[in-house]
């Protein structure tokens, strides 16, 4: 699967603020930023990212994902002190 393909399905189906996606080989890197992770568990916000992504998991197109989930608050706080070089 391509990033930009996975970066739209997790827009389309979560309704995020902003997603990020980057692959090496089949094993991706997810982070997501959105008001849906308000006050939810940590794992319930990766179920969250896993659930429109089981077909190509199970399908083999997809090995392995990491997750990093946000709120936008978090994700303001997080770029300020962790900047991208």
């Amino acid at each position: 699967m391509d990033t930009k393909q996975i970066e739209q399905l997790l827009q389309q189906q979560l309704q995020l603020a902003e997603v990020i996606v980057s692959a090496e080989g089949s094993h991706y890197a997810v982070t997501a930023v959105g008001t849906c992770f308000a006050d939810i568990s940590r794992v319930k916000q990766q179920q969250m990212i896993y659930a429109p992504l089981m077909a190509a998991i199970a399908d083999g197109s997809i090995h392995a994902v990491s997750i990093k989930t946000f709120t936008p608050e978090q994700w303001r706080r997080e770029k300020l002190l962790n900047p991208p070089m």
